[in-house]
């Protein structure tokens, strides 16, 4: 039994990014059940899918006027950074390493979806985004300035001179 299952407590009412993480449940339980022959192969299609996974997020973010520069993102760029040096040391032999961030990620997956996920999907139904067209739905609903931080009551305007540009999704 994988350390992490799919459940109705993962479930964020936004069916492209439910999709998303159903599948990165999926494939991290692949890593967990592979044999040492199969670990690898299985942990770089977690890679995988988790870089366009978080690509897509922070793309949504920045389309929606999340800064690009929130701890969400950060978040994002320190776990890709952390798997992608998990594939190193595995190719090295290390297997037991990549196992372990395995185990690791079953814990930290589900903290992440349930606060910063949860902000974030909420956040786009509130603007009426709909990602599989990039289209705002509410525009008046987007907030007036990018939202930093993690979006929450204690995010600032202060990092974002250093921010790229965001993405500018159709508006309905």
């Amino acid at each position: 039994m994988a350390a992490l299952e799919w459940t109705e407590a993962l479930v964020l009412d936004l069916p492209l990014m439910d999709d998303t993480h159903r599948e990165f449940v999926d494939l991290l339980a692949a890593v967990e059940q592979a044999g040492d022959d199969q670990v690898l192969p299985a942990w770089q299609a977690l890679i995988d899918h988790t870089d366009q996974h978080f690509g897509q997020e922070d793309y949504w973010m920045a389309a929606t006027r999340f800064a690009s520069g929130n701890c969400h993102s950060t978040q994002h760029k320190v776990v890709l950074t952390i798997m992608r040096e998990g594939a190193e040391r595995g190719a090295k032999g290390e297997l037991d390493v990549v196992r372990t961030m395995a185990r690791e990620l079953a814990v930290w997956f589900p903290q992440h979806s349930q606060s910063m996920d949860a902000a974030l999907a909420l956040h786009l139904r509130r603007v009426g985004y709909d990602p599989a067209t990039d289209t705002v739905h509410a525009p008046d609903a987007l907030p007036q300035e990018l939202i930093h931080g993690c979006g929450g009551a204690c995010s600032s305007g202060d990092d974002e001179e250093h921010a790229a540009p965001a993405p500018q999704p159709a508006v309905a």
